[in-house]
């Protein structure tokens, strides 16, 4: 399979709320996300699979859903990296955006992948005020 076809995979898994193994099936166990500085997360993160999986959980907890509109994929080498807009309907207030309105993110995600499942994630996430 593409590394392509994998990470749509992967998004639409994500936005369908996997959570548990079924997201963990397509992250290698040393897996390390890196989510650099933004509104949500004002000084950046950085996660093991473990930390990624509970994050997963929480975001299921806040979020009634979550649309990925992908504008690009490039896939280079082991990497492939997306720009989408992100829109999520909260379950309880985000600043001044209220249960069942959207808020909405513009982000640059970079995937790394090592024997065919996300090694390396990093995010920038650019998010509309809330």
């Amino acid at each position: 399979m593409s590394l392509e076809r994998k990470v749509r995979a992967y998004i639409a898994a994500v936005e369908g709320g996997a959570v548990g193994d079924d997201l963990a099936a397509f992250y290698h166990p040393d897996a390390v996300q890196y989510e650099f500085p933004n509104r949500l997360i004002p000084r950046g993160a950085q996660r093991d699979l473990a930390a990624i999986l509970d994050g997963a959980e929480r975001g299921t907890r806040l979020m009634d859903r979550q649309i990925y509109d992908i504008h690009t994929l490039t896939e280079v080498g082991d990497r492939v990296i997306l720009e989408y807009t992100w829109t999520g309907y909260p379950r309880t207030p985000v600043g001044a955006v209220r249960p069942g309105e959207a808020m909405r993110a513009r982000i640059c995600q970079v995937i790394e992948y090592e024997d065919g499942l996300i090694i390396r994630q990093r995010n920038y996430d650019c998010f509309e005020p809330f």
